[in-house]
């Protein structure tokens, strides 16, 4: 049985005369619609538990978005129910949370889900029972590979590659290195980052990878003072970030730094006070002070709703993707189609060069499930501010047309 079919039999056959448009032929819709009620259920693992529990950020950012679409009547009078459960940041228990939400709350759709390796670890009971993955945190090449997932975030390939590109021509280094944390993840950004450098003609001075609760980077640090290097390009957490900051200034190596775009944020500040000065970050999303109304709204919503939460790029990052499912379902409503999982599908892959959030021009077509689709470079100055140091450019091609 595929797909189409499977999803033509798992319907759930509430069917309501009031709304004719929006049921199928046969009658059928998909688990998580209420039609009597015009409610979606979706829902989303979080780790709230774990080596990366501020992560809950990102969620409180997209429950916000849900509660501001609510209140707005993003959706002609539909309302989104958000059914979330922690999942301690483990891959395993990622699925185990999937499988409740599809089983127990019925959900449409999962929207906003936090983690690379744990979005990879449900993309095959997602595949069994044909469950969009509309906006999953998380970087890794397999996410865009799959019809049922739109990711929002660029794979950590291609943003290696960014910072890669304005290390050696914006920055005038040559010696260049690269840490990446041992999972999906860091792996993503290796893969981009090798393949930036054989373009650029180039060698990496040092590539080492560590593991994800790695709490201590001195021996990493060591190997890149032995090596000179002058610019130090890190894939991890922003605690991995702030960790190795702190081993740098312990051994006194003088370095610039990099890192990716959701480390560009006051929780990293927290972690790593005033080192965090003068790091770059490559992003994919406006900077949270721009007045563009979505990240305004942005602003406004967490504060109402997370006033404790710190207001930045990591929690713009969970609003931009929670975003990604509005607009997709809002493509669905007016497209008067039956309000299945695999018509969201469907609609998903005709958004065009839209806002979504903090992030423009995002596409997805046929075959084509690279969401955001260039990046800009962000510095981390005194007292925790970020400025934009170079506008956004699209990701370098030889990286971002590569089969990662």
């Amino acid at each position: 049985m595929n797909r189409r079919e499977f999803l033509a039999v798992s319907g759930t056959g509430a069917v309501s005369l009031a709304f004719p448009r929006l049921v199928a032929a046969q009658g059928q819709v998909s688990p998580g619609i209420d039609i009597a009620n015009k409610t979606v259920t979706i829902g989303a693992f979080t780790p709230v538990t774990g080596p990366v529990p501020f992560y809950a950020i990102l969620t409180h950012a997209a429950e916000s978005y849900f509660k501001y679409a609510n209140e707005n009547d993003l959706l002609d009078g539909w309302k989104i129910n958000y059914v979330t459960y922690d999942d301690g940041y483990e891959p395993a228990r990622s699925v185990a949370v999937t499988r409740r939400l599809v089983e127990e709350d019925k959900v449409f759709a999962l929207a906003a889900p936090v983690g690379t390796a744990q979005s990879v670890a449900v993309i095959p009971y997602a595949k069994e029972v044909g469950l969009p993955m509309i906006g999953p945190i998380g970087g890794a090449t397999a996410l865009f590979s799959e019809r049922l997932v739109f990711p929002l975030l660029p794979d950590y390939g291609w943003s290696a590659a960014s910072n890669l590109d304005y290390a050696f021509n914006d920055l005038k280094a040559e010696r260049v290195a690269l840490l990446w944390e041992n999972d999906e993840l860091g792996r993503s950004a290796k893969r981009g980052f090798d393949i930036q450098m054989e373009a650029m003609g180039r060698e990496p001075v040092e590539s080492i990878p560590f593991e994800v609760r790695n709490t201590d980077f001195t021996p990493h640090l060591r190997r890149l003072a032995n090596v000179d290097a002058e610019v130090v390009i890190l894939f991890g957490s922003n605690a991995n970030l702030a960790a190795g900051l702190r081993a740098a200034d312990r051994l006194g190596f003088d370095a610039k730094w990099m890192a990716p775009f959701f480390t560009a944020d006051p929780t990293t500040y927290k972690l790593a006070g005033p080192l965090l000065d003068d790091v770059y970050f490559s992003s994919w999303l406006g900077p949270v002070t721009s007045d563009a109304p979505e990240i305004a709204a942005y602003r406004d919503s967490v504060s109402k709703y997370y006033p404790n939460d710190p207001i930045g790029v990591f929690g713009l990052n969970g609003w931009s993707n929670a975003s990604l499912f509005v607009t997709g379902f809002k493509k669905l409503l007016d497209s008067g189609l039956p309000l299945t999982r695999e018509n969201l599908v469907d609609v998903m892959e005709t958004l065009n060069d839209a806002t979504v959030g903090g992030a423009q021009g995002v596409s997805f077509s046929a075959g084509d499930h690279r969401g955001a689709r260039q990046e800009g470079i962000i510095q981390a100055t005194e007292g925790g501010e970020f400025k934009l140091v170079r506008d956004f450019k699209p990701y370098p091609a030889k990286v971002f047309d590569a089969d990662l």
